[in-house]
């Protein structure tokens, strides 16, 4: 059955490429849990293919007047801001979360595309006059060349939006390989990037497993790699297109802490909770999974959160609902495992996800929000990251060892403090091992003009994602010293005589 369903193809050099290499991965919308169509998966001829129809693209692309850049970027942005909700509804269709945290993901991206407009001022050069006699020398910021971008499941549209617009607007081409699981936002993304004017080849995509990731890793033409996932990938990603000679930015996963101390307005925390603990399923690396109550408030806390909870409907995300489905049945099922695991480490399962009624088709991918409290942090519920509407709790004695928990982890992406004393807030900011940090402001992913990434083993590589940082990995600066004879030295005068 699943052959005779729609393919989702490359788009190379401005076009769809139909694959011809017979593999396919299926595509499914999680709220009916039933495919809806097939995506190719790249071989070598067409990541070939995708990488030469963006080294042609180059020299042209690089040439092209920033006036003419800009006008460019300016139009794709209008176009997206306009048809965003397109958009948010392939991404409900094919990832599941709701069409409102779509719409969200679509406008966090959108601040990407808008600090890409601006980018003739982030790639401006330094000048000094006069270093020695006559001698002047400055620098100027050019493109990499063909860059590569591989992205995640969680976000497909937003994620490859913290870095194409730049990677573009500095004159780069562009292959991205976006996750197989939902495709699509790519291809339209592409396909709208050509209608404001982007020349064939300077973005393409290239849908793929394995073979397309290492493909473009190995690849002699691709001059960098992009990547958002999780840890283990992260560090493979970083260590092959290393050790290739590449450029690496490699976002790893996380295990975001959300510090309590006793003074916090609850009532705050507990929404604050909720929505970073069940946002978008909790299928996203800033989600916070382990709530830290500094005693004596976690019962009290812990039953606002519960019934907070109460109130939350799950179900298709085209039904005005909470939250949605997980991406597939098989990563359902693995959420799902740690609450067993939960109970047989000892900890106390507050609110069961696999026991509630849903507003879906009963074969969706369903795992409602759960609420795991008393959790031993020697538990893989605590160690791991689930990836999913879990949310655990793990009580302390202070402050101090609040921070000691999270430093004490092998991640640091994001975490937060909720607090109303400043004094806590800075001292947290100040010893707390994470790269993102909220204060009282439970999901801190930065603006676009401040860049993204964490510390430990929430990175790899040379740069963070977007921001000042997305526009110096995606450049290489060029120092130039000059000197030119003053034309009294000699030669041809058409000037006065002088003497």
């Amino acid at each position: 059955m699943s052959d005779a369903l729609p393919v989702v193809n490359h788009w190379v050099g401005g076009a769809e490429l139909v694959s011809t290499s017979g593999r396919t991965a299926p595509v499914y919308d999680p709220a009916l849990g039933v495919q809806t169509k097939n995506v190719a998966l790249g071989n070598a001829a067409e990541i070939d293919a995708a990488v030469a129809a963006a080294k042609a693209a180059f020299p042209a692309w690089r040439d092209t007047s920033i006036t003419k850049r800009q006008q460019v970027i300016f139009a794709f942005r209008e176009l997206l801001n306009a048809r965003k909700g397109e958009l948010a509804e392939i991404l409900t269709s094919e990832h599941g979360k709701v069409l409102s945290d779509a719409a969200g993901e679509i406008t966090r991206g959108l601040e990407v595309v808008e600090l890409a407009t601006g980018f003739p001022h982030l790639l401006k050069g330094e000048y000094s006059e006069n270093v020695s006699t006559g001698v002047d020398v400055y620098s100027t910021k050019q493109p990499l060349g063909v860059v590569g971008i591989i992205s995640p499941f969680n976000f497909p549209a937003m994620v490859p939006m913290w870095f194409f617009p730049i990677a573009i607007a500095a004159g780069n081409t562009v292959v991205l390989k976006p996750s197989e699981k939902d495709p699509s936002a790519a291809n339209w993304l592409a396909a709208l990037f050509k209608e404001a004017g982007l020349p064939d080849g300077v973005f393409n995509v290239l849908h793929g497993d394995k073979e397309a990731v290492d493909g473009l890793l190995n690849h002699r033409d691709v001059k960098s790699i992009s990547f958002v996932g999780s840890t283990p990938i992260a560090h493979y990603i970083y260590e092959t297109a290393a050790k290739n000679g590449k450029r690496v930015q490699a976002l790893g996963g996380a295990k975001n802490h959300m510090l309590v101390l006793p003074d916090a307005d609850l009532d705050l925390a507990a929404d604050a909770a909720i929505n970073a603990g069940f946002g978008s399923a909790g299928e996203r690396c800033m989600a916070i999974s382990v709530l830290v109550a500094v005693e004596p408030i976690a019962d009290e806390l812990v039953a606002k959160i519960k019934e907070r909870m109460a109130t939350l409907k799950t179900g298709d995300g085209r039904r005005g609902c909470d939250m949605g489905p997980l991406v597939t049945e098989v990563h359902r099922d693995k959420v799902a495992s740690y609450i067993d695991v939960a109970t047989t480490d000892g900890a106390t399962v507050v609110v069961d996800g696999r026991d509630i009624e849903v507003d879906g088709e009963a074969e969706g991918f369903w795992l409602g929000p759960t609420l795991i409290d008393n959790v031993p942090t020697t538990s893989k519920v605590y160690l791991d990251e689930i990836f999913g509407p879990v949310l655990s709790v793990v009580r302390v004695h202070s402050y101090e060892d609040g921070v000691d928990l999270i430093n004490n982890g092998a991640y640091g992406n994001g975490t937060a403090i909720f607090t109303n004393d400043g004094g806590a807030a800075r001292r947290f900011q100040n010893e707390v091992e994470v790269g993102m940090i909220g204060i009282n402001v439970p999901i801190p992913v930065p603006v676009a003009y401040h860049s993204f990434g964490g510390v430990k083993d929430s990175i790899f590589g040379d740069t963070k994602a977007y921001g000042l940082a997305g526009f110096r990995f995606f450049t290489q600066e060029k120092a130039i010293t000059s000197r030119w004879l003053d034309p009294s030295h000699g030669g041809i005068n058409l000037g006065f005589p002088q003497n």
